[in-house]
């Protein structure tokens, strides 16, 4: 399973950038949200930028990847 992660941009060198997710930075490529500012929220997946995200999706997002189990119907545990 492959998961797209939220983070903030926080340095911005033309067609790439690094993105702060949960204190690691992480350097992603910009090609696909070209017009993102510096402090924007992007999910960045496979060390690109796919998309730009609101300070409230971001804070979601970020959420759910806290407590993973929020995000999952079920009645017990996934796993014994």
């Amino acid at each position: 399973m492959c998961l797209a992660v939220p983070g903030k941009l926080i340095e911005r060198d033309g067609h790439s950038g690094t993105v702060d997710v949960r204190g690691n930075r992480v350097q992603a490529r910009l090609d696909v949200v070209p017009d993102v500012r510096l402090g924007d929220y992007v999910l960045v997946h496979a060390g690109f930028a796919i998309s730009v995200l609101s300070d409230d999706e971001a804070a979601e997002a970020l959420d759910l990847l806290d407590d993973p189990d929020e995000a999952m119907p079920h009645d017990g545990p996934l796993m014994p």
